[in-house]
């Protein structure tokens, strides 16, 4: 058994439930992982013949993949932004889409010192340890109502940005400890957005093993947490502070226009790379 055959053969056993290409890489990802080497080493290495150790194993992480299990719940890492983060089912999947949120922030908010930063809905801690490596001036506090996600979270930020601070919150319920009108200039958050009515268009390998409290807000109230942000916004922000949220794309404008203009400016909604309306800005004024 070579790397190349090991590769293809659980690619081909991965295709029922995926689409060629993405189970490919998925199975690149898995053979990656056994044997401890990166794409470049397996692509050099694909007719050297595979570990016994490796053989063995295989079997049970394929079982959970055809079980409909994320690839990165089977091998308890995602990648994000340069970083290799732990995830469970405690938390949500990292999406590459969400790195576009880092980007716009970074590009607007780098070269500003002191700046004292709260992430609304943690999760894996992506998006804060993200911003902290990428402004590292900035003071950062990431919240989550998950004492599970913050342990994840928390093991993830002792890697790669260990003055992030964190804490246990409902943000539907309180406001974080130790802070007051004017004590915060960016507040970001990536909330819950998908509506039930949604739930048809969604993979079973996200419906089953992601957190549904992480993904799903009601039809009656798709923006009950944007709402509560924009509240949160007002009252945190100092003047000239901004607000950064990865949205519904179906719900765009109506996102936006939580953001009064009586306490905020230059509201915006931000297409992703593909142009469809993925994030919300507004300025404090």
């Amino acid at each position: 058994m070579t790397v190349r055959r090991l590769t293809t053969d659980l690619a081909a056993a991965l295709q029922p439930l995926y689409p060629t290409r993405e189970a490919e890489n998925i199975a690149a990802l898995v053979v990656e992982h056994l044997l401890g080497i990166d794409s470049l080493q397996r692509m050099m290495d694909a007719q050297q013949p595979v570990p016994e150790a490796a053989q063995v194993a295989l079997p049970a992480l394929q079982a959970r993949l055809l079980a409909h299990e994320p690839v990165q719940y089977v091998l308890g890492t995602a990648y994000f932004a340069d970083m290799e983060l732990e995830v469970t089912p405690a938390t949500l999947i990292p999406r590459p889409e969400t790195e576009e949120l880092v980007h716009l922030i970074t590009q607007e908010q780098r070269g500003r010192r002191g700046l004292r930063m709260l992430d609304v809905g943690t999760g894996s801690g992506c998006l804060a340890l993200a911003l902290a490596r990428a402004l590292p001036q900035a003071q950062v506090l990431a919240v989550d109502i998950s004492a599970e996600a913050l342990a994840v979270a928390r093991r993830n930020a002792a890697r790669y940005a260990p003055l992030v601070a964190f804490q246990e919150v409902d943000i539907l319920q309180g406001m974080p400890d130790g802070m007051g009108a004017g004590s915060l200039d960016v507040l970001v958050s990536n909330p819950p957005y998908v509506r039930e009515s949604e739930r048809p268009l969604m993979r079973e390998n996200v419906l089953a093993w992601e957190p549904a409290t992480a993904l799903f807000v009601p039809d009656e109230d798709p923006l009950l947490f944007y709402r509560r942000l924009a509240e949160v916004g007002r009252e945190l922000l100092a003047a000239g502070g901004s607000v950064y949220w990865e949205i519904n794309e179906a719900l765009g404008a109506e996102t936006a226009a939580l953001l009064l203009p009586e306490a905020f400016e230059d509201v915006r909604v931000v297409p992703d790379m593909f142009g469809k309306a993925r994030m919300v800005r507004g300025t404090r004024r």
